[in-house]
């Protein structure tokens, strides 16, 4: 069985011992279904796997969502998260899957954005710069615990507007198209999570633009602060990367965002699958 190591008091484990590339059994998935409950962030060291191996492994989670139209393999279960272009160079600035890497630099769920948002997201550092492209983690398990008794009950049952173009947008005016808008329509999430055995999930991040039942104005400020309370350093765990990590992360469990890099003269290679949620937020939450 793999040894399973916290990286922090709060949440995030090493897990070794494991060769993912040459399969997994079912007793060994079970041990890291729970981890994945119990830790929010697993980070598999030296895993040299390609994107067949992923999909492979990714799976046993459970079905894989496709990727989104518009963005680098989409309508497979595969999203390359990259600088680098079709014909091997290094993208230019103002590249859509680099403007794309910029907005994930914003702390965020993936697919947040969706009716039915990811369950899990499994990262593979395929090629990495010299310096930055970390990935940095923050739990709203341990942000939510921390609150007090009567925030924690006022946020339970809240609903927030979770609306895609518009938090592109707030990167770049041009970076989502009207097709890509009106695949996206603004969804209804839960504020606070509970599907989770080891405690309740605040849920927020860069699409959450509103919280219904209040003037905008008045959501905006709840939720930025909310967003700093759960992103203090006492929830955080970065992630600096080496070549060959694989990082699974619970995306109902925490926040993530990238960090910046030389994009115009280092290479960074990412692939990534997510492994599709079970219900909706209200649904879980209700």
């Amino acid at each position: 069985m793999p040894t399973i190591t916290p990286l922090t008091p709060a949440f995030a484990a090493r897990v070794t011992g494991l060769d993912i590339g040459r399969g997994v059994d079912a007793a060994t998935m079970a041990t890291l279904k729970d981890a994945l409950n119990r830790h929010s962030v697993l980070v598999f060291p030296d895993q040299a796997i390609d994107d067949a191996a992923q999909v492979a492994f990714s799976e046993g989670f459970g079905p894989l969502e496709r990727t989104r139209p518009g963005a680098p393999g989409a309508g497979s279960p595969v999203i390359i998260l990259s600088n680098i272009g079709p014909d091997g160079g290094i993208e230019a600035p103002s590249a859509k899957q680099v403007l794309n890497n910029k907005a994930n630099r914003l702390w965020h769920h993936d697919s947040s954005f969706k009716p039915l948002p990811a369950r899990a997201s499994l990262l593979s550092a395929r090629e990495i710069p010299s310096a930055g492209g970390d990935t940095e983690f923050a739990s709203m398990r341990a942000a939510f615990a921390a609150l007090d008794a009567a925030e924690q009950a006022a946020l339970k049952g809240r609903v927030a507007i979770h609306d895609f173009g518009w938090s592109r947008a707030r990167v770049d005016a041009a970076l989502v198209s009207e097709e890509e808008q009106r695949q996206h329509p603004p969804v209804r999430q839960a504020m606070v999570l509970e599907e989770n055995p080891y405690g309740p999930a605040l849920y927020l991040g860069a699409h959450a633009r509103r919280i219904e039942g209040m003037e905008e104005a008045e959501s905006r400020l709840l939720i930025d602060r909310l967003m700093a309370h759960a992103t203090q350093h006492a929830f955080t765990y970065a992630h600096k990367w080496r070549r060959h990590d694989l990082v699974m992360w619970d995306n109902r469990a925490v926040l993530h965002r990238a960090t910046p890099f030389a994009t115009s003269t280092e290479r960074r290679h990412m692939v990534r699958t997510c492994v599709a949620g079970s219900a909706p937020t209200l649904a879980a939450a209700a």
